[in-house]
């Protein structure tokens, strides 16, 4: 299996609001995020090129992500239902994009430089 990575960066605020009152978090407040999308095939189904994809076909995940998400606030750029951890928005990325990259494997979020979260179905 192969496997490429692309990284991408946006700025937004949140609340975790299921958080007790004390914690920090449950206050509005704001990440400089990082977004790595990760897809992976086997050797054998390898285009003409040799990639797993054309790192300029995540382009459009790029448009998406700043004019979705970026200086946004995620409490409100999200579903209704979906409380903005890191761990959510991987999910939600994910469920968005993996029809456009039936490549795609996995999607980390940090929100901080010694944090992440990943979803690998």
């Amino acid at each position: 299996m192969l496997t490429i990575t692309k990284e991408f960066h946006f700025s937004a605020s949140h609340v975790l609001s299921t958080l007790p009152e004390w914690h920090p978090c449950a206050r509005i407040h704001g990440h400089n995020y990082i977004v790595r999308l990760e897809l992976s095939a086997p050797r054998e189904s390898l285009g003409p090129h040799g990639f797993v994809r054309d790192y300029r076909d995540l382009d459009p995940f790029k448009l998406w992500l700043d004019k979705t998400l970026d200086h946004q606030h995620l409490n409100e750029a999200l579903p209704p239902t979906t409380t903005p951890s890191a761990e959510n928005l991987a999910l939600y990325i994910y469920d968005h994009w993996k029809s456009h990259y039936p490549e795609l494997t996995a999607v980390s979020i940090s929100e901080t430089p010694k944090t992440w979260a990943t979803y690998r179905p």
